[in-house]
């Protein structure tokens, strides 16, 4: 091989080639369909393809449905959709790991037979006092060494529905006095009543996912078996189960650190939990970091793959500031997204020397640089608004006293205030100025503006940061910790050409990058702020 080596994934699969210790690379991502894909999973999507598409080798998509009560056919098609928006695309058809469900109880019996397994009558919360701790050595279940006839026909009892849930299980025989608890007898069958997405009510039991894991990495030969840190105590689990049912084909396990951001989780748990308590209005809320979520308040995929990019791989765990992230969104938004002209706080202006009919037709670019995205026209008229907060930055003093400094309107002239107008309860109405059509200043503050000739009015929804502490994922009351203004939502305006812009992402001026949400047919806009610019309301 003549491939530049990135990272000690990509050294030791080079040399796996290089030795011609296989011939073709293969390797999986297997999510559990029981939620939504998240950014921490986008880093192993993008390993695991990546490596196979550099190495010319190919990725298999497959499912781990091996826990009915909780997986759903609309996770799994939510997977693939967010896969393939990603830019991803799987070796030939998805697979399932329920495919092989009569190929692991084979293998489950033949452990049995070989006296490396054996049907526990212990409880779930028995087996977990049993297994001990990282300092106190477990101790063998009194079922351990029931014979091997007994073992068969009680597992053959537990296909058939003879036990309740929780009643019976298989567990591994393996070292209840080792350090690594993972294996003091891990459980690799157990009931479960429920209807399943794929085999409806063929099986009554179900296999766990450290034996189903590796048995089906084999089936599929995959040659690297690429995973978080957390599964790193599972490998040993992984290699033995492998070894004792005597099984050719043996990927091999690598661990990377998860992706962690800021200001958020990623445990599907505690999103289920935000959920359930109206927190957040779904999985796709554009709080969260779900795919779905992200996709809904405006990040583009390719802002999320080139932040993975950069990442690297290693196995150093850390949290990465949500910052970074944000960066590559605002690079790429940068690019693709029309301009227009916003204004979330009005503030109106009256230029008192422009007659009421007045209307000048301005044509301007719709992108600075990418000149394919065409022009437009915007309306100057005698009534225009303004942000509110431009009017108390450049027009009104703290002392609140009039400032008569001019100021650009950015594609028209200036305006140079000549009176505040206020009501009989001393309250701000609106500024009168002066229009200068002709700029033959320089070094002027340039404002954004609006026409009250082409404006629509819109709701906006402005995301912040779901909770207040740089990282909750290790806080156990993480609920104490939301941040209750998450979302805002306010009313402005928006020019109208909108309405004829294809586009679904735009730019206000100054302001941020929004998406379209809805437009109805009475010509209503609804926006998400996708992320502000360095001008803040």
């Amino acid at each position: 091989m003549t491939k530049k080596i990135k990272n000690f994934i990509y050294k030791i699969i080079n040399n796996d080639l290089i030795n011609r210790k296989y011939q073709k690379i293969i390797t999986r991502f297997p999510p559990e369909p029981n939620g939504y894909l998240h950014i921490g999973h986008v880093k192993s999507i993008y390993i695991n393809f990546k490596i196979a598409k550099y190495f010319k080798g190919k990725c298999n998509l497959r499912f781990d449905d091996t826990n009915p009560s909780t997986e759903k056919k609309k996770y799994i098609n939510s997977i693939k959709k967010d896969i393939k928006w990603l830019g991803f695309k799987w070796h030939k058809k998805e697979k399932y790991t329920s495919n092989y469900f009569h190929i692991y109880y084979m293998y489950a019996k033949k452990l049995i037979k070989n006296k490396l397994a054996y049907v526990d009558e212990l409880s779930t919360s028995e087996i977990k006092k049993y297994r001990g701790t990282l300092t106190k050595p477990g101790i063998d279940s009194p079922y351990r060494n029931r014979d091997v006839n007994s073992n068969l026909l009680l597992f053959k009892k537990m296909k058939k529905g003879y036990f309740k849930e929780g009643q019976m299980c298989l567990r591994a025989k393996i070292n209840m006095q080792s350090k690594n608890i993972t294996l003091r007898d891990p459980v690799l069958y157990r009931i479960k009543y429920s209807k399943h997405p794929k085999t409806k009510k063929k099986w009554c039991i179900y296999p766990m996912y450290d034996f189903a894991h590796c048995i089906a990495d084999s089936i599929e030969h995959v040659t690297h078996s690429i995973c978080t840190l957390e599964f790193q105590n599972n490998k040993y689990l992984y290699n033995w189960i492998l070894k004792n049912l005597n099984i050719q084909h043996r990927p091999k396990q690598y661990e990377f650190s998860k992706l962690n951001i800021t200001y958020n989780i990623s445990s599907k748990r505690k999103i289920n939990q935000l959920i359930k308590k109206n927190i957040v209005t779904g999985w796709n809320d554009p709080r969260l970091m779900t795919l779905s979520g992200m996709r809904n308040k405006g990040y583009t995929s390719k802002s999320i793959i080139n932040f993975c990019k950069s990442l690297g791989i290693s196995k150093q765990e850390s949290i990465i500031d949500l910052n970074v992230l944000e960066k590559y969104l605002k690079k790429d938004l940068n690019i693709i997204a029309p301009r227009i002209m916003g204004i979330i706080n009005p503030f109106k202006i009256i230029c008192t020397n422009i007659k009421n009919n007045y209307l000048w037709n301005i044509k301007v670019s719709n992108h600075p640089i990418n000149k394919k995205m065409g022009n437009r026209l915007i309306i100057f008229s005698r009534e225009i608004y303004i942000e509110k907060k431009d009017f108390k930055k450049f027009f009104f003093s703290k002392k609140k006293k009039l400032i008569k400094n001019k100021i650009r309107l950015k594609y028209a002239g200036l305006i140079k205030p000549q009176k505040i107008i206020k009501n009989k309860n001393n309250k701000i109405l609106y500024l009168e100025c002066k229009f200068y059509k002709k700029n033959i200043y320089k070094n002027i503050n340039i404002i954004h503006w609006l026409s009250t000739k082409n404006l629509l009015k819109t709701k906006i929804k402005f995301y912040y940061k779901l909770f207040n502490y740089p990282n909750p994922n290790i806080k156990k009351k993480y609920l104490s910790l939301i941040n209750k203004k998450s979302l805002k939502i306010k009313y402005g305006y928006i020019e109208k050409s909108i309405l004829k812009n294809k586009h679904k992402i735009f730019q206000f001026e100054r302001i941020g990058y929004f998406k379209i949400n809805k437009i109805t047919h009475k010509k209503h806009i609804y926006l998400n702020q996708i992320i502000s610019l360095t001008y803040k309301q």
